[in-house]
């Protein structure tokens, strides 16, 4: 079995090759194109391409002098203000090599920097603008603080389809010489909840177990329920059913090894497709996220989830 990371092995190496992200792909071409790139801010889930954008925009607009004019930092490492005033304004104030109109500086989680340490970007940002252009990059654009994205393109990544997601974990499967039942792309697309990164090592860790992949292999490497077994533990705890629900309980807690943190957030999921009166969902819902609080700071994870199967069995009977 190859043991690379599979991906950065099958990381997009163009603009073109990325999927998913058509808008935002179309406009950094355009900039490509025109060698006209402006400070840009991507924001947006994790996995949706952010990272791979702005490397391979770099890629297509440097060619084989990316190494000199391309520089990637990652804040939540660094995130107080020494970083900007050594690392980040020594490359910003070095001219391009290569005949190259500008470098670039990607600056990943950048929602992680500091008040003080964004503050100082900003002048650095401006300062330095005709030999480096900016691209930071986050989970949370409301943490970026105004004057930074003001004088940014702001890009807004979105979760990736099912059909995306799809069409690239076939590609690899296929290149890897593994078989993908659909069974198990349903897994996937299931837990990757449109990550793509997190699609890509499901497929790799399900791979290193079994050369089928089936959604018994996906959920056995994933750490995660199945979610028939959690629809099976609503419905007992629906049709009044509890000893058997807590059967169910007990079962995905001690023998499988489940997170119950992770499972009260699938029960939130399964409760959202029930078939049931919206005043009831809602109450439903609220105490799900009542019990997800709890587990979170310390509380025993199954008494919590015991209360919420028995408050699901009353509101839905």
């Amino acid at each position: 079995m190859d043991t690379d990371l599979w991906t950065e092995k099958y990381r997009p190496q163009t603009l073109k090759e990325i999927v998913g992200q058509q808008s935002v792909i179309e406009s950094l071409v355009r900039f490509v194109e025109t060698r006209n790139v402006p400070h840009c801010l991507f924001a947006g889930p994790p996995g949706t391409s952010k990272t791979t954008a702005a490397i391979a925009m770099a890629k297509d607009l440097f060619g084989d002098s990316l190494d000199r004019n391309f520089m990637e930092l990652n804040a939540s490492d660094e995130r107080g203000i020494e970083v900007v005033r050594n690392q980040i304004k020594h490359f910003a104030r070095t001219l391009p090599a290569e005949n190259a109109p500008f470098k670039i500086l990607v600056l990943d989680e950048a929602d992680h920097l500091t008040s003080d340490a964004q503050h100082a970007l900003r002048r650095t940002m401006e300062s330095y603008a005709a030999s480096c252009r900016m691209i930071l990059i986050c989970n949370y654009s409301s943490r970026i603080i105004p004057p930074i994205q003001s004088r940014c393109a702001m890009f807004k990544f979105s979760r990736l389809s099912d059909a995306d997601i799809a069409g690239r974990i076939e590609y690899i499967a296929k290149k890897e010489g593994i078989q993908l039942l659909s069974s198990g792309k349903e897994a996937i697309h299931y837990l990757a909840e449109g990550d793509m990164r997190t699609a890509i090592n499901l497929l790799q860790a399900a791979a290193s177990a079994n050369k089928k992949i089936t959604d018994t292999v996906v959920y056995g490497m994933s750490g995660q329920a199945d979610p028939a077994k959690v629809r099976e533990m609503l419905a007992m705890t629906r049709s009044s059913d509890y000893s058997g629900a807590l059967g169910v309980l007990n079962g995905l807690i001690y023998q499988q090894g489940l997170s119950p943190l992770d499972l009260v957030r699938q029960i939130h999921r399964e409760v959202m497709k029930l078939e049931i009166p919206e005043d009831q969902r809602m109450r439903i819902l609220e105490r799900t996220a009542e019990a997800e609080f709890r587990v979170a700071e310390g509380a025993n994870g199954e008494i919590q989830l015991a209360a919420l199967l028995s408050f699901i069995g009353v509101g839905t009977a």
